[in-house]
């Protein structure tokens, strides 16, 4: 299985954009739920710490295997999702690992 984690802060010019747009992100990526072959698991949370060191947003999901990961990366529902968030990101960390089952 390979877990795939995906930290972002979003652009905003003031508190209240921000926040839709961070719910924007979290909407479109739980939408992928059930419609990606081999994509195991998906959540997505919203930091609550607001230290200054902290991403605004984080991906968790875990797929079947690293081919799965690859079509997920150009599969047309993710695609969808990366083109209705444009350019909301400021920032983006990105880890896969593979574990065990």
């Amino acid at each position: 299985m390979i877990k795939h984690i995906v930290m972002w802060n979003v652009r905003g010019d003031d508190a209240a954009s921000r926040g839709r747009n961070l719910a924007l992100v979290k909407r479109e990526f739980e939408s992928l739920r059930g419609r990606i072959p081999g994509l195991l698991h998906l959540e997505v949370g919203v930091d609550e710490s607001r230290i200054d060191y902290a991403c605004d947003l984080v991906l968790y999901s875990e797929f079947a295997s690293r081919e799965a990961l690859a079509a997920y990366a150009e599969h047309p529902e993710h695609l969808r999702v990366k083109r209705a968030l444009g350019d909301l990101r400021s920032a983006r960390h990105q880890v896969d690992y593979e574990v065990a089952r």
